[in-house]
């Protein structure tokens, strides 16, 4: 505990207390208005271990589990209650709530216990320091923290509680985990517990103040602030060092603020923007990014950059000095001189061009550059430009059998790409190495390829590369990129590779997605399945050895597998070669794969990645789209929820339909018809329903309206923030 702990109360009309206590090992001492000072001093040679205070109360724990209650009354004394409270086990946190307007009190007091309990206690004169009800806890508490959340605006307006809203007990355990459950305000009951895991740390909780509610701030190995924004409760992750100690603070200057202790340091805070899912820090580039690989030794970004319309800096140079050059020659004998020094001060001004923009190149120019960013401090560690007119539009890092340990970066580049009509003089695959930890890239050899390098993977220690509709496997010589075989039935262009084991995804732009297996001893590359629907593709993400999910231009997200009779004949093919004779189905490969899933986002999805968002949670399909939106996809792990939101779904359709009217189920199937996806946005918005819809739709579901939000909220936080 800490040395001392001070409770006062302020006057209305100025800023100086009335009374003070404070709190230390060996008593208590309350200070008057008056400046007189009494004290009260622990009986015997006990000591106190921990306490609880508030603007009006104070509750202490002596050595041996002994509870002891201070109440002030109207004159400003601190009186003490006659009777003492024995608690079964000793005491390791106390929590008070706040006194609420127009009352005398708060009603309850939260102990935490050493035999894993956490026990509420009533402070009401009628039953004062009685027991009303208890709750097992899975490890030790490290704190407690009574907090009245949410806004009473439904309350006000309908009469009824609103979804969010009431008195809260938070449980910080030692094992890093957070726990809110409600507490009754009439009989103390403790009722609908959520669990979250936010360190590994014990968590320590303290109250302050955002935008005129409760909110708790609650520190382990990060800190997190758990508040109610919008009729729904957030617990989001702070962006800042790890801290120890919190308090809220309130000047001028920071009506609503935090003075926190990190290591040796005093640190004031001023949270904003509630309720933001993500924090964001954008550096500049020089071009749009395309791709970027991350180096994990030293956790830099390799990103290539290409704009279409637009110069090189050589080229801009040397643009400005052709146009420096003939604005001499334009003038006229007598003033060659004036112009010679306006085309010298023209070549040494350098104008901004996040401000000025940039001279527009024309239909057909492209420029490019490969950059090593440290993404922490966004510190360029270097940067290599491309030619003017070579367009970079594939990466990736990989090791090559036949190199041991080093890391090389393989860049495809396109030569003089016109958009539409589609055409180009050919293309190239620059090989770096990557030196100096992770911080420079040394260019090893260029190769030229007669088509656009539209995909790169590695592959079994060597490179497997899309040459625009052409699968080649290449390998690192000491000139150039050696071919080493080639595969020829790809209708269109290649835009992505997958690979596992033997096993080739290939995704065309146009076509959707082939499945090939890899023969090493034959040394052949064998399409045996693919897609029935033509899908034109922007991203993909491998998800097994069987399941591959895409998303194509018009913004469907899909995902194909393999039926487990065609895997199980491919891989009991003694020669592989069998596919190559079977005739094809549909003008295809002899082989279908199932569709699993179909959902329509509305917009084009740029990259899809399985990912785990949080420490201990699940994987999860996370989307990104061309408007900036991040979305994730979670799979279901039982057939209790997946029935719950099925049927959760069906009456929100029907309760809440779309502001515009369009109907939900029509959108999701715009281009094919949904499949096995239930939409969780529709969902969700069962927070935002007025409290009497919420009760009849919770009714149909034979569940209450709490049930229901937590359900929400546990498939929410299983997955991310």
């Amino acid at each position: 505990m800490a040395d001392f702990c001070t409770i006062q109360s302020y006057s209305k009309t100025d800023c100086r207390y009335h009374n003070r206590s404070e709190i230390y090992p060996d008593g208590i001492r309350h200070i008057r208005s008056d400046k007189r000072v009494n004290e009260w001093k622990t009986p015997g040679k006990k000591t106190i271990v921990k306490c609880a205070v508030n603007q009006r109360q104070v509750v202490i724990a002596l050595t041996g589990g002994e509870l002891v209650y201070f109440e002030m009354d109207p004159t400003g004394q601190l009186n003490e209650y006659t009777e003492r409270k024995e608690m079964s086990s000793d005491v390791v946190c106390m929590a008070l709530g706040r006194v609420s307007p127009g009352e005398q009190r708060s009603r309850f007091l939260a102990v935490g216990l050493a035999d894993n309990t956490v026990r509420i206690i009533s402070l009401d004169p009628s039953d004062c320091l009685s027991p009303l009800s208890m709750q097992a806890l899975p490890a030790p508490s490290e704190s407690l923290c009574i907090v009245e959340m949410g806004s009473a605006e439904a309350k006000e307006e309908t009469g009824e509680p609103g979804t969010v809203g009431g008195l809260f007990l938070n449980i910080g355990l030692q094992n890093g985990v957070l726990l809110r459950t409600v507490l009754d305000t009439v009989t103390g009951d403790l009722s609908d517990t959520r669990t979250r895991y936010i360190g590994s740390r014990p968590v320590k909780l303290f109250r302050i103040t955002m935008q005129g509610a409760e909110a708790v701030l609650a520190m382990s190995s990060r800190s997190w602030l758990s508040y109610a924004y919008q009729n729904r409760f957030h617990l989001t992750p702070l962006s800042y060092e790890t801290l120890e100690y919190a308090s809220g603070f309130a000047s001028e200057q920071c009506p609503e603020g935090i003075v926190a202790i990190s290591t040796n340091t005093l640190r004031i805070l001023a949270l904003e923007k509630l309720g933001a899912v993500f924090n964001q820090v954008s550096y500049p580039l020089q071009f749009t990014p395309r791709r970027f690989v991350i180096h994990h030794e030293s956790s830099n970004l390799i990103v290539i950059e290409t704009d279409h319309n637009a110069y090189t800096d050589e080229t801009k140079q040397q643009r400005k000095q052709q146009m420096a050059e003939e604005m001499i020659e334009a003038a006229q004998e007598d003033e060659r001189e004036l112009a010679a020094e306006m085309a010298a001060a023209f070549l040494s001004e350098e104008l901004p061009e996040s401000i000025f923009g940039s001279a527009k190149a024309g239909s057909g120019m492209w420029a490019s550059c490969i950059r090593i960013i440290n993404p922490i401090s966004g510190e360029t560690q270097h940067k290599i430009s491309l030619e003017q007119n070579e367009a970079a539009h594939s990466i990736a890092l990989m090791k090559f059998a036949n190199r041991g340990d080093d890391l090389f970066v393989l860049v495809g580049v396109a030569k003089d790409l016109v958009l539409n009509p589609r055409s180009l003089s050919g293309g190239f695959i620059y090989a770096y190495q990557i030196v100096n930890g992770g911080e420079k890239l040394e260019l090893v050899h260029k190769t030229p390829v007669e088509e656009m390098p539209g995909a790169i993977t590695s592959f079994q220690g060597r490179a497997l590369i899309g040459i625009g509709k052409y699968l080649r496997i290449y390998d690192l010589g000491k000139k150039k990129m050696l071919r080493k075989c080639e595969n020829k039935h790809i209708p269109n262009f290649i835009v992505a590779i997958h690979t596992m084991g033997n096993r080739i995804i290939v995704g065309d732009i146009q076509d959707s997605f082939h499945f090939l297996r890899y023969k090493r001893q034959e040394n052949q590359m064998i399409v045996f399945s693919d897609d029935t629907s033509p899908r034109w593709i922007t991203a993909s993400c491998m998800l097994d050895y069987n399941t591959v999910a895409g998303a194509d231009k018009f913004g469907n997200i899909t995902v194909i597998r393999l039926p487990q009779d065609v895997t199980d004949e491919v891989d009991e093919d003694p020669t592989g070669n069998k596919a190559l004779w079977d005739r094809g189905v549909l003008n295809g490969a002899s082989q279908k794969a199932d569709v699993i899933m179909n959902f329509h986002i509305g917009e084009v999805v740029t990259s899809l990645q399985k990912a785990t968002l949080i420490p201990g949670g699940s994987e999860s399909l996370v989307y990104t789209t061309l408007s900036g939106g991040i979305g994730m996809l979670v799979p279901f792990t039982s057939h209790e929820d997946h029935d719950f939101f099925q049927h959760l779904e069906m009456y929100m359709r029907t309760e809440h339909p779309p502001l515009c009217g369009r109907d939900h189920l029509s959108f999701r199937s715009y281009y094919f018809p949904i499949k096995n996806v239930i939409d969780g946005n529709l969902a969700e918005m069962f927070n935002s329903m007025e409290p009497s819809k919420q009760k009849n739709l919770a009714e149909e579901l034979d569940r209450t309206p709490s049930e229901v939000s937590k359900k929400l909220e546990d498939i929410r936080t299983r997955y991310a923030f």
